[in-house]
């Protein structure tokens, strides 16, 4: 009898555990998140799938659900995503939806940038603009016609040069010819031949003429000295080699884009060799996409298993002691609940809005200079602790609606870890954000708040 109570208790144990272990996951992956369906359209989609990542100001926020064809060719693919309503107040109207990829060759996904205060906010079924991806092939063809406009312009830069060595060819070769006519008109005079040099023997025209001779042999040596610039400056072009350089210049320009053709060839090569099929005739595509999806499956699996282990009573102390927190997404739901954020043996810093926020020019809000200087004090004052324990920034904002002080408080939360971050040199993984309204948890003792609070986690010390 006592050997099947044992059993009995063991097995409802066991169903205890799976039940709470299946409604972790199922959380995880948003299952019983209420969600908000939206529509945008694409000419291309660019490797957008069915159950692509959609993700929101950078956060993980949905997935793509279908993909309806379009019906012509002047027509866009409609792409149907699902959102979790919990980003609702930061999407708007006017918010644009992009396609992103991870890194250069990494999985595309649905980007979408929070839209502006003054737009209204959207409702389930809305269709968000869309901007167009733009593909590695096209900026290719766009830097070979840049190329094929440089060459242009260098052949015409070297034809008007010549152009111009000839035209100052012709001016100084006139230039000497009128300087042999005016030495030979004023060696006449002085030597008294002609009409002209016999008025030289009259007094008062003699001092005339000579005044002429005078500024006629200004003129001259003007014109001369004009001549040596010229014949300088016609020199110092040749000597530079200009159009050779320019030939150079252009040479090098289609060797760089040689090699580029060679090296697209080469790449061209390496694809073609990769997407051969395999002994069993089935595509490499088909075989990269089988592996990814199971690898994906398998990380997944081991994520949803190592947060469950984290936060199991049995083995939460361990990763306490170790340190294993999640900060990069942090559920205000979630925070409120959690007993390693709200336990009261935390160091909690608590700051006014006042103290340590502005308004900029443009009405948005920002760190002051003396709210940086309190909190360099106010976080100093923590030592070495700093370095050592995860540390949550809480933001909270009042006065206005619930989605307007969600993102009152977001904004507030995010300037402080930033700052911290970068002032006091902290790793980003260990220095969380969460936007609480202006609500905070209840074991704190404090019914509102406006402004931040700074929580120092003891990662499970005494």
């Amino acid at each position: 009898m006592n050997r099947n109570l044992s059993v009995g208790l063991f097995t409802l144990a066991g169903l205890s555990l799976f039940t709470a272990g299946l409604f972790m996951i199922g959380s995880r992956h948003e299952a019983f998140d209420r969600h908000l369906a939206l529509y945008s359209e694409f000419s291309d989609l660019s490797g957008i799938a069915k159950g692509s990542k959609v993700r929101v100001a950078g956060m993980d926020a949905g997935r793509v659900l279908q993909i309806q064809i379009p019906s012509s060719v002047s027509s866009k693919f409609r792409v149907e995503i699902q959102i979790n309503d919990r980003l609702r107040p930061i999407i708007r109207k006017d918010s644009l939806v992009t396609i992103d990829t991870e890194g250069i060759v990494g999985n595309t996904y649905l980007s979408i940038s929070p839209g502006s205060a003054a737009a209204p906010a959207v409702a389930s079924g809305d269709t968000l603009p869309s901007k167009e991806a733009i593909e590695l092939s096209d900026l290719l063809d766009k830097a070979v016609a840049t190329v094929d406009d440089f060459d242009s312009t260098i052949h015409n830069v070297n034809g008007q040069l010549t152009m111009l060595s000839g035209g100052l060819n012709s001016t100084i070769a006139q230039a000497q010819g009128t300087l042999t006519n005016v030495n030979d008109v004023v060696l006449g005079l002085k030597t008294g031949k002609g009409t002209a040099g016999m008025l030289l023997t009259d007094a008062d025209v003699a001092n005339d003429i000579r005044g002429t001779i005078g500024h006629t042999e200004q003129a001259t040596a003007n014109l001369q000295t004009t001549s040596q610039r010229l014949d300088s400056l016609l020199a110092d072009v040749q000597s530079r080699e200009f159009p050779k350089k320019v030939d150079q210049t252009l040479n090098n320009v289609n060797e760089t884009v040689s090699r580029l053709d060679t090296t697209a060839g080469q790449v061209e090569q390496i694809i073609s060799d990769v997407t051969e099929p395999d002994s069993r005739g089935v595509p490499a595509g088909v075989n990269m996409r089988e592996a990814i999806s199971a690898a994906n499956a398998v990380t997944g699996n081991l994520a949803d298993l190592s947060e469950a282990l984290k936060h199991n009573f049995l083995l939460r102390g361990f990763f306490r002691r170790r340190g294993f927190y999640n900060l990069t997404n942090l559920s205000p739901t979630l925070y409120r609940d959690d007993r390693e954020f709200i336990d009261s043996k935390n160091r909690r810093l608590w700051i006014g809005a006042e103290q340590i926020f502005r308004k900029s020019s443009d009405g948005s809000e920002e760190l002051s200079e003396q709210g940086e200087a309190y909190l360099d004090q106010a976080v100093s004052q923590y030592g070495d602790f700093i370095l050592d324990d995860p540390m949550v920034v809480e933001g909270y904002a009042s006065g206005g609606s619930i989605s307007q002080n969600v993102d009152q408080s977001r904004q507030r939360a995010v300037a402080v870890r930033n700052y911290v971050c970068a002032h006091f040199h902290l790793a980003t993984l260990g220095v969380g954000a969460v936007a609480l309204d202006d609500r905070p948890p209840h074991a704190t003792g404090r019914a509102t708040w406006n402004g931040i609070s700074i929580v120092l986690l003891q990662n499970g010390k005494d």
